[in-house]
């Protein structure tokens, strides 16, 4: 990997992260097209510390109020939203990270993404701020980020349609969406880190360091500019902008497939 690789696939994971698109089909899409193999992990278990500080820091004064105060409301929702979604990892991380680099899975997974926010936003109810909103609710938007597990289903996508559909207005489902990324998004890279940490591991030098520090640099900045933008227009604009632009490139996957097949492995 070299440098101008370590910025691109660090600006893709942290825009991608925090729109509704799916940053883990984007990586495994730009890396395929890069060509690159070796490392994969090391690499995205440091983009993905860069965007947990990225959302840490922007809900600075959010999380310090929940740490002082860890029986509030939004605590406990969050609590209770992590839990489903760490059952799920938990129990078929292993067996979805196997057909993660299939091109079929990833074009479905798109398309499934696009076909999620577009009801999300066809069926939603109700305007429930966090006083309003029920551990129930919460519980369901946790099972949503746990199915995002799989190969280019959205994280972020996903927890916003779930908020959505459970009557959450518009404001808190977002704010909901990015505090509940923190649980799930760090746990699973302190789960990758202990992998990379096995002595004798050549991970690091595989990459290098200079693309890993590009990388990590382009993550946290490019995750910072997406909350921001997130938080400026969500309110004004519809998911279902977001679900055209990941349908299109689902298709597009799976058109390649069809026709040769020689970016990705295929299904089985």
């Amino acid at each position: 990997m070299n440098v101008f690789q370590g910025i691109v696939l660090g600006i893709v994971q942290g825009l991608t992260e925090f729109l509704p698109i799916s940053s883990s089909g984007h990586l495994v899409l730009i890396q395929k097209l890069f060509g690159i193999k070796e490392g994969v992990l090391t690499f995205n278990v440091a983009v993905h510390f860069a965007t947990v500080i990225a959302v840490i820091w922007i809900f600075r004064e959010d999380i310090l109020n929940m740490i002082k105060k860890p029986f509030s409301k939004l605590t406990l929702l969050v609590v209770v939203g992590t839990i489903p979604t760490a059952a799920i990892g938990f129990l078929f991380k292993d067996m979805f990270e196997r057909i993660s680099q299939s091109g079929k899975t990833l074009g479905i997974g798109f398309i499934l993404t696009g076909v999620i926010l577009w009801l999300a936003e066809s069926i939603r109810s109700k305007n429930k701020g966090a006083e309003k909103t029920t551990y129930i609710d919460a519980a369901m938007v946790g099972v949503a980020q746990g199915i995002a597990i799989l190969p280019a289903i959205s994280r972020s996508g996903l927890t916003l349609a779930g908020a959505l559909l459970m009557g959450l207005n518009r404001e808190f489902a977002l704010k909901f969406s990015f505090l509940m990324s923190i649980p799930p998004i760090l746990g699973a890279a302190l789960l990758d880190l202990k992998d990379i940490a096995e002595p004798g591991s050549t991970a690091l030098a595989s990459i290098g360091v200079w693309p890993l520090i590009a990388g990590i640099v382009a993550a946290g900045v490019s995750g910072y500019v997406a909350i921001r933008f997130m938080l400026r227009i969500f309110s004004k604009v519809s998911l279902k902008v977001f679900s055209y632009y990941v349908f299109a490139l689902g298709i597009l996957i799976i058109l390649e497939q069809l026709i040769s097949g020689k970016i990705f492995p295929p299904l089985f």
